[in-house]
């Protein structure tokens, strides 16, 4: 689910809103109309605007023009080097023409003529009105660019702009190479195939593809591992995978004795695909070759010359170093993963108590470390429960993470005090013994005695627990409240206690689950209790597992540590 900016929310108050207003303004002009902002998105839209391009105005406002509407006559997205109106949008000054296309509702596209101009409308700082009207005398698009068309040097440096952009958009190694597909077929080739060497040094043929219909059809049949690679194989591909150089290649190539298996899967890609020219390039990056791009022409007449070799290549420069940076960043992720798990700690056993747990890290492979949970048995029967976040996301944080959890159980186990003092020891331990500047924490004990269940927690600056009936009645445990640890360890820390009936469910979490940039934190903790109490009947897997699904806000990028305990008197644990 996509997150409505800032931007868009302003932009899209109630009636007697500042929108509203500039809307009015519009709609007094009698051609099509919108405002966008110095970053281009589209800020408002008349009715004129909206019925033109056949879009309501919800699915305008906060969009970027450019990426939602600008189009080549052709149908394709627009080059942002070559699109006039963006321009105009980012940069200052009035400028019109009569040559642009933009992209209505249902997929068609309208031929305008237009007009951008600064304006000042009171509520942004900057912004700019574009006027647009139907250039009814304009020829219907063509489908398609005319095939085997030589680029521009303009048109070049545009698609080398396209292509950074595009792959340096993501790091998922899958997602970007496919980006690059899409760029350069069909606007310079016909196929593009790509062949990448594993950490094991293995061959894989990731991708065969072409353009069929406006969409990018992958033959899986031509995909899959590949021979190895030959030292003394003199074929155009082995030489790329060797990283020796870039070659032209066509079916007379292959069509002597194979030197090598890679020969043989190159004869039988030729076969299938139709091509009649191709070029094959190293896919380089700062530390050795990653594998090669093929891109091959058969419906295209024109063979590739040297010039298309120039600019595959720096197409491959730019692919490889963004297949670098993604595999790195998937490397990193599964260490820091790896580690985590390793620090977080196994459940016990405990009579009358079931327990679930579950941890995601944050999205980003750096952010290691944050949040915490921990439960075991102390010497009297007592079960300790604790969930934590120390401040920040990366090693440091975790490594400081597992000194306090270590420093939490010591304390726990060795000493029978209430949840206060064993906090208020903690406290003063990180100022000399542990590498933590500050963190929030609950800890609480839970005990059962002729059968009552009782827990007793304190708080230091933590969300508060929350307690849900077996009928679905949910509240916070909001007493027990402390300030957070690293800031006055001298300070005396209350205790708070509440009785857990029969089949109630206590969660303890970090603060990844209510937290959103798009809403209030007490919205957060709302939805938390109110998804809680839906699934208080589910089992306590089931119902770990569906809240976590839930209530996680989509646009929070922050790990999550949940903890789950249910009283269920009887049973063994």
């Amino acid at each position: 689910m996509s997150v409505i900016s800032p931007r868009r929310e302003a932009a899209m108050r109630g009636p007697d809103g500042p929108r509203q207003a500039v809307v009015r303004t519009l709609d007094a002009l009698r051609t099509g109309a919108y405002l966008a902002d110095e970053q281009g998105l589209i800020v408002a839209v008349n009715t004129c605007g909206e019925q033109l391009l056949a879009r309501p105005a919800a699915d305008l406002v906060g969009r970027d023009a450019h990426e939602l509407l600008h189009r080549t006559s052709c149908g394709e997205p627009m080059p942002k080097a070559l699109c006039r109106i963006r321009d105009s949008i980012l940069g200052e000054g009035t400028r019109q023409g009569e040559d642009e296309w933009l992209e209505r509702g249902d997929g068609t596209l309208l031929p305008v003529g237009w007009l951008a101009t600064p304006c000042d409308i009171g509520v942004r700082s900057s912004a700019t009105l574009v006027l647009f009207h139907p250039a009814g005398r304009r020829k219907q698009p063509a489908q398609r660019a005319p095939s085997g068309r030589r680029l521009s040097e303009l048109e070049r440096l545009a698609l080398l702009a396209d292509t950074t952009t595009l792959l340096t958009s993501t790091l998922d190694i899958h997602e970007g190479l496919r980006h690059l597909i899409s760029l350069v077929v069909p606007r310079i080739a016909d196929w593009a195939v790509i062949d990448l060497i594993d950490e094991r040094d293995e061959v894989r043929r990731f991708a065969v593809a072409r353009a069929e219909d406006d969409t990018v059809v992958f033959r899986e049949d031509l995909q899959g591992p590949m021979p190895p690679v030959l030292q003394e194989s003199l074929m155009p591909l082995s030489r790329a995978l060797r990283g020796v150089t870039s070659s032209f290649a066509g079916p007379e190539t292959y069509q002597g004795p194979p030197d090598s298996g890679i020969a043989v899967e190159q004869r039988r890609l030729f076969e299938a695909t139709g091509m009649h020219s191709a070029i094959v390039v190293p896919l380089r990056s700062l530390h050795g070759v990653l594998g090669a791009l093929t891109l091959g022409r058969s419906d295209q007449p024109e063979r590739f010359t040297a010039m298309d070799i120039a600019l595959l290549e720096d197409i491959a420069r730019r692919a490889g170093l963004a297949l670098e940076n993604a595999r790195l960043y998937q490397r990193q992720r599964k260490v820091a993963e790896t580690m985590q798990r390793h620090l977080l700690p196994k459940l016990p056993r405990a009579p009358g108590r079931s327990m679930a747990v579950r941890y995601l890290p944050a999205p980003d492979a750096s952010h290691v470390g944050g949040d915490w949970y921990d439960a075991f048995t102390l010497a009297d029967g007592a079960t300790a429960l604790a969930v934590g976040d120390v401040v920040g996301h990366d090693l440091e944080a975790a490594a400081g993470m597992a000194q306090l959890r270590n420093m939490l159980r010591a304390y726990a186990v060795s000493q029978e005090k209430p949840p206060s003092k064993i906090v208020e020891w903690l406290d003063q331990a990180t100022l000399g013994i542990a590498e933590v500047s500050m963190a929030t924490l609950v800890f609480a004990r839970m005990t059962e005695n002729a059968g009552r269940c009782e827990l007793s927690w304190t708080n230091a600056g933590h969300p508060p627990p929350l307690l849900v009936t077996r009928e679905g009645v949910a509240r916070y445990l909001t007493d027990g409240q402390g300030i957070l640890l690293g800031v006055t360890p001298e300070r005396v820390r209350p205790d708070a206690t509440a009785e857990l009936p029969p089949g109630a469910t206590l969660i303890l979490y970090t603060d990844g689950l209510i937290e959103s940039r798009a809403r209030t934190l007490d919205e957060g903790m709302d939805r938390l209790s109110r998804h809680a109490a839906v699934l208080a009947h589910h089992p306590l897997e089931a119902f770990t597992d569906e809240l976590l699904a839930r209530a996680r806000p989509s646009d929070n990028d922050d790990d999550v540590a949940l903890l789950a305990v249910r009283y269920v008197p009887g049973r063994s644990g």
